[in-house]
C-alpha cells in the first residue's frame, strides 16, 4: 500500500478546494477470526476521521465475501481537498499500517462519483441501487420538505419586506430543503431503506 492515495474520479474529479461533497469507500476483508480485534480498530479510526476538518459523517455496512467479513466504509467530506488531507495524513496511515495484519486484501480505497454519493453501493456489490429505487427514496425524503418547509418559513417571510421578496424567499426555503437533505434526511433515508434498495441485486445473484 502506498503512504499516498490519489484522489481520482472517472467522472472527472473537483479541483482541490472546491466546494463538493465527495464520497470515499473503504473495504476491508478481514481474516479469519480477527473480527472481533478490527472492530475495535475501527471505532479508534471512526473517532479520529470524525474529528478531522471537512469530514461529514460515515456509515458502516457488515457483510460477507468469500468466506470472511467485509466491512464497507463510506465517508463523506466537504471537499477533495479535505479528503486528500485525510488520506495522507500521518495519523490514518499509521492506523491502517496497524490494521494490515487484520486484512485478507489490504486497504481497498475508492472514491465515488459525486452525483451517486447518496447512494453509494454497499458491501461487494458492483453497482449502485436500481435507479427507480433512488428515484422512490429521493422522492419520500424531498416531498415532505416541500410541502412543510414553505410552511414554517411563512410566518418568518410575511415579518420583512426584504424577505419576502421572491427571489429571497425561494433562495431561503430551498437552501433550508437543500442542507436538510444533504446532511440529514437522505443519510438516515439510505441507511433505513438499505436492504429494500439492495434486495433486487442480492436476487439477482440467487438466479442460475
Amino acid at each position: 500500500m502506498s503512504e499516498s492515495q490519489a484522489v481520482e474520479s472517472t467522472t472527472g474529479a473537483a479541483s482541490p478546494g472546491s466546494d463538493e461533497i465527495v464520497t470515499l469507500i473503504v473495504k476491508h476483508r478481514i481474516k479469519a477470526g480477527q473480527d472481533a480485534a478490527y472492530e475495535a480498530w475501527l471505532r479508534r479510526i471512526v473517532t479520529v476521521a470524525g474529528r478531522w476538518p471537512g469530514h461529514l459523517g460515515v456509515d458502516v455496512v457488515r457483510g460477507k465475501q468469500g468466506g470472511l467479513s467485509l466491512f464497507t466504509c463510506v465517508l463523506r467530506f466537504l471537499s477533495t481537498e479535505a479528503l486528500q488531507r485525510w488520506l495522507d495524513s500521518p495519523e490514518r496511515r499509521e492506523l491502517v499500517e496497524e490494521a494490515a495484519p487484520l486484512l485478507a486484501d489490504g486497504d481497498q480505497t475508492e472514491v465515488a462519483p459525486h452525483k451517486e454519493f447518496w447512494f453509494t453501493p454497499l458491501a461487494d456489490a458492483a453497482t449502485p441501487p436500481p435507479r427507480w429505487k433512488q428515484a422512490v427514496v429521493t422522492l419520500l425524503v424531498i416531498l415532505p420538505h416541500t410541502l412543510l418547509v414553505p410552511l414554517i418559513w411563512g410566518p418568518v417571510l410575511q415579518l420583512n419586506a426584504f424577505l419576502s421578496n421572491y427571489v429571497v424567499a425561494t433562495f431561503l426555503i430551498t437552501l433550508t430543503i437543500v442542507l436538510s437533505v444533504c446532511y440529514v434526511c437522505m443519510p438516515l433515508a439510505t441507511r433505513l431503506f438499505a436492504p429494500w434498495m439492495e434486495a433486487s441485486k442480492a436476487h439477482e445473484h440467487l438466479e442460475p
